[in-house]
């Protein structure tokens, strides 16, 4: 299947219908959200294509948009109607740690038939997501995944604010989701399980609409279990205003494509000057089409951009941090061979295989009762990382933003805030956190099949 194949047999989705769903609090009896995880169908290859078995959060395709202010509570009241257990990970929030979403770290697995009460406060605005997380490579990529957005309390971008969760999927020639493969060996020892089909809030091509003169967010998630997306803003006339929930002090245009992986967001501003048609491409070599801006119009609005208040988030004190190293090895491509450095036999190496263990953190495949580091509350790490394997990683820290500081021994011209980096083969990466959130909390590789296969690790705060 291609993309001109698809243009000639299906119809866009229309632009009314491009929205999700949103849960808002005060629609909920007592502030509860209601969020059941249970199995559902959708078409993932338009009209034309045969309704695929996923899983889903209340029937949607996204799961339903959670849409709070900065400050407010959140409460979720979860039920799981799957046959097998599962958890959800609130994305990017700095929370507290029993609350994070972690089956078997922070909670117990939410059992078939079970419930389990999240409640905790937003303290940040941005965009953010919530997605499974026990088994998550097989559970994230069927569909259970969903936009947590905190608003923050004036909104210069009311009225104009889009969402668009980023999805690939691994489709048969019926448009339907191939599931027999799931946790292939091949898949978790190579770059992960990388699909052949995209869609924007589970509808492909849609046709997103504009207002011409006025300015608008969109509001850009991976929520792909191993595709890294190639964005180039400046192609569409759009500016860059945050990664990864957190915005900047200014827009910025970016002429070059930024690396969206899996788990991170981009936030961009965008004015339209004229009607008509702008596409969305994502940069695989050539531009891919994969949804058109449709610019309907309207009165012009000539104010200037308002940029969104940044968090308030905790300065590293790179004086007084801690070096913590990050070594990344394994995988295909004469990865699991240089791990023969590591102290390892043969044996030891046909072993790990026989295990499913491809991915290691510092020689170490996945977790045990030992933590990668143990930081005093207010302490700050510095984390230097490498890349010694051949395939990129999208390492996310959970409970905390870091500072990204400096890329194969360069300092960067603008230290950003993440929750996620993505580190590419033979690279170092240098990151800077205060370690103020107590408890116990994941670091793994976000392409969901490398952290099943080994590249996870957990670190605790006192």
């Amino acid at each position: 299947m291609d993309r001109r194949t698809f243009l000639q047999s299906s119809a866009f989705a229309a632009g009314a219908t491009f929205f999700s769903p949103r849960l808002g609090l005060a629609a909920q009896a007592e502030n509860v959200f209601e969020l059941t995880a249970a199995p559902g169908t959708a078409r993932l290859y338009g009209t034309d294509g045969e309704p695929s078995e996923l899983w889903l959060y209340n029937g949607m395709l996204p799961g339903p948009e959670i849409r709070v202010k900065r400050g407010e509570r959140v409460r979720v009241r979860f039920r799981n109607e799957l046959e097998e257990p599962t958890s959800v990970h609130w994305h990017g929030i700095r929370i507290d740690n029993a609350m994070d979403g972690v089956a078997g770290l922070t909670q117990p697995p939410v059992m078939p038939g079970e419930m389990f009460d999240y409640d905790f406060v937003a303290p940040d605005a941005g965009t953010f997501w919530y997605h499974a997380h026990n088994m998550s490579w097989n559970q994230v990529p069927r569909g259970l995944a969903g936009a947590l957005i905190i608003e923050d309390d004036e909104d210069p971008f009311a009225g104009a604010d889009i969402t668009m969760m980023l999805s690939d999927w691994r489709l048969n020639e019926d448009g339907q989701l191939i599931t027999d493969d799931f946790g292939a060996r091949h898949d978790f020892s190579h770059a992960g399980r990388l699909g052949n089909w995209l869609t924007v809030n589970g509808i492909s091509l849609p046709e997103i609409p504009l207002q011409q003169g006025r300015w608008h967010r969109l509001r850009l998630i991976n929520s792909s279990a191993s595709r890294i997306l190639e964005i180039a803003p400046s192609r569409f006339g759009a500016d860059v205003i945050g990664l990864d929930g957190q915005t900047f002090s200014t827009p910025r245009r970016i002429e070059s494509t930024l690396r969206l992986s899996p788990a991170q967001r981009m936030d961009l501003a965008i004015r339209p000057e004229t009607t008509g048609t702008i596409p969305l491409e994502a940069m695989t070599g050539q531009p891919f089409t994969f949804a058109n801006f449709v610019v309907g119009p309207a009165a012009p609005e000539n104010q200037p951009l308002k940029m969104p208040p940044p968090n308030d988030l905790p300065e590293p004190s790179l004086d007084t941090a801690r070096v913590v190293p990050l070594v990344m090895a394994g995988g295909a491509m004469e990865g699991m061979r240089s791990l023969m450095g590591e102290g390892k036999s043969e044996d030891d190496l046909r072993q790990m295989i026989q295990e499913g263990k491809f991915w290691v953190f510092n020689g170490k495949a996945g977790t045990d009762q030992t933590p990668l580091f143990s930081a005093k509350r207010g302490e700050t790490l510095l984390i230097e990382s490498r890349n010694d394997s051949a395939f990129d990683h999208a390492i996310h820290l959970h409970g905390h933003h870091f500072q990204v500081l400096e890329r194969n021994g360069e300092r960067l011209p603008n230290a950003d805030w993440h929750d996620t980096y993505t580190t590419t083969r033979g690279e170092t990466v240098k990151i800077a956190f205060v370690a103020d959130n107590p408890g116990k909390w994941l670091i793994h590789c976000h392409m969901l099949g490398h952290a099943a296969s080994g590249m996870r690790e957990w670190f605790e705060v006192s």
